[in-house]
């Protein structure tokens, strides 16, 4: 029996009907290099997909509740799965432009998935013919999938069951490498039994958690006051901080990750993940500061952090292995390179960042909560907006392939992602890479950021300075320097001279009249 565990089951008790907690990730395809055909036909793409279900478990398997929530919930087989419930098919409507695709994906993104089927849906959508960049005829699919079934790490190896590495269809992922895991119903009496023998054990697991990770939770909390102490940095209030609706924006624009790279080169020691939390911090405050709601003390992001091991990762699977830190994106300081310094030493503080510590600790003790204390906890937690103390926003980076991937012979040449929101925190700020590039993928709601546009101008400004500040400043040729100083030599030498050509005047004498000269008569 599959069951899920206290971290993918949070996802779930979160979930409110304007907080939904399901991932969206956005595939771009130009089909263009298709061979042997023009286009790519949606009974293409299902067919494609149909091949390759056995891939990963979580197509195939849906949610089974425990009565009265006295367990977590079990993943079981779906025995009336219906690919074409899953995989939809639509157009984007005039013109069919960038603004029409982000506010088509918004509106997909703030609908529900079926709880009562595997949670995931993928959604393609034709004509998007008016992008620049984008050849026409080019297509897209929008995939959502409960975040309870994956974490962005998950999620990568789900569309990899999916690509192909060349446009002949050569998976990316050797079809035979995949087992055939299967999810049998349990009953209501094996059901009984584990929850009974879980809520009895939570307390001795609970306190063997504690007893391992004491030492560990210890040093944690010392760092922690020590930070504190030093910084002494609070949660400001934000317009990000407030109530979010349904009403879901997105927007996006793609970076080269090779600018990336050479501004991680300003400040020795840095990271990618540092230089996106200064480009974020840059852009906010040049957002913030445009609306006049800059505040004094720097805003702090809330970051994921992968907390998956080699076992995990090696093996598959779906779910969540993930913990996150917060972190000081410094919009209180103008200078950009300092900013990005600032970062730099904030991340590298963090313990969570260096070592993973407390992402085990966590996800350790989160086994041993009992189900139904989770769920009164998170609606606790939602109804009090406790989220808006902790942070400001999230800020996720996720490293993907670097190497062009294809579906059904079309090469996929964008990638972006949208996330969850919650009261409290109504800014998500997903970075995914793919292929050399960088996606900055914006998810807010209408209430929180209605011009959402202008905040990726700010995204747009904030990474161009960083980039200007890579390049050496322009100095004076030395040519024209050594003429100028040779020039001012003559004008020198040209005066000298003529002074010793001036005509001296007689020393005066008897009261001041002139002295004869020789030539001089009496």
């Amino acid at each position: 029996m599959d069951q899920l565990n206290g971290q993918d089951a949070q996802f779930l008790y979160i979930e409110s009907d304007d907080n939904l907690t399901h991932i969206t990730s956005v595939s771009i395809f130009d089909q263009s290099t298709v061979s042997g055909k023009d286009v790519v036909r949606f009974k293409d793409i299902l067919e494609h997909i149909s091949s390759r279900l056995h891939m990963n478990p979580v197509f195939r398997r849906r949610l089974v509740h425990v009565p009265l929530e006295l367990d977590f919930p079990y993943w079981v087989d779906d025995e009336n799965f219906d690919l074409e419930f899953h995989v939809r098919h639509g157009g984007l409507p005039e013109p069919g432009d960038w603004r029409q695709f982000c506010i088509h994906m918004a509106r997909y993104h703030s609908r529900p998935l079926d709880m009562t089927r595997p949670l995931w849906e993928m959604y393609v959508v034709e004509g998007l013919d008016n992008i620049e960049g984008l050849p026409k005829g080019s297509y897209a699919i929008a995939t959502k999938i409960h975040h309870a079934a994956a974490d962005g790490v998950a999620l990568s190896d789900f569309f990899g069951a999916m690509a192909d590495i060349d446009n002949k269809g050569t998976p990316a992922v050797p079809l035979n490498s995949a087992k055939l895991m299967r999810s049998p119903m349990p009953s209501l009496l094996d059901m009984g039994v584990r929850a009974a023998w879980h809520t009895m054990r939570s307390p001795i697991g609970m306190i063997d958690a504690v007893m391992r990770s004491a030492p560990s939770i210890y040093k944690l909390a010392q760092d922690a006051i020590s930070v504190r102490k030093d910084d002494k940095y609070r949660v400001p209030e934000t317009r990000f901080n407030g109530p979010v609706s349904a009403s879901k924006m997105f927007d996006g624009v793609q970076i080269p990750l090779d600018d990336l790279k050479s501004i991680r080169l300003l400040v020795p020691g840095c990271t990618i993940n540092d230089v996106i939390l200064a480009v974020c911090g840059g852009a906010l405050r040049k957002y913030l500061k445009h609306h006049g709601e800059l505040p004094e003390d720097s805003l702090l992001a809330w970051v994921p952090i992968n907390a998956r091991s080699r076992a995990v990762k090696g093996g598959g699977g779906g779910g969540n292995h993930v913990t996150a830190m917060t972190s000081l994106i410094y919009t209180n300081i103008a200078n950009p390179v300092e900013r990005l310094q600032r970062v730099m030493g904030a991340t590298q503080r963090s313990k969570a960042a260096q070592s993973g510590v407390s992402a085990r600790v966590m996800t350790d003790l989160s086994k041993h909560v009992p189900a139904a204390t989770q769920v009164l906890a998170s609606r606790l937690v939602l109804r009090t907006g406790a989220a808006a103390r902790l942070c400001n926003l999230f800020i996720s980076n996720v490293p993907g392939p670097q190497v062009p991937l294809y579906m059904n012979g079309a090469l996929q040449v964008g990638h972006f992602g949208m996330a969850p929101l919650s009261d409290g925190m109504g800014l998500f700020i997903a970075v995914p890479s793919y292929n050399g590039n960088v996606s900055f993928s914006v998810t807010s709601t209408r209430e929180v950021m209605p011009d959402i546009q202008f905040f990726i101008n700010c995204l747009k400004k904030s990474v161009k300075e960083l980039k200007r500040a890579t390049k050496p400043a322009k100095k004076k040729p030395a040519k024209k320097k050594a003429a100028k100083k040779k020039v001012a030599k003559k004008k020198a030498a040209k005066k000298k001279a003529a002074k010793k050509k001036a005509v001296k005047k007689p020393p005066k004498v008897n009261g001041g009249q002139p002295a004869a000269r020789d030539d001089q008569t009496p």
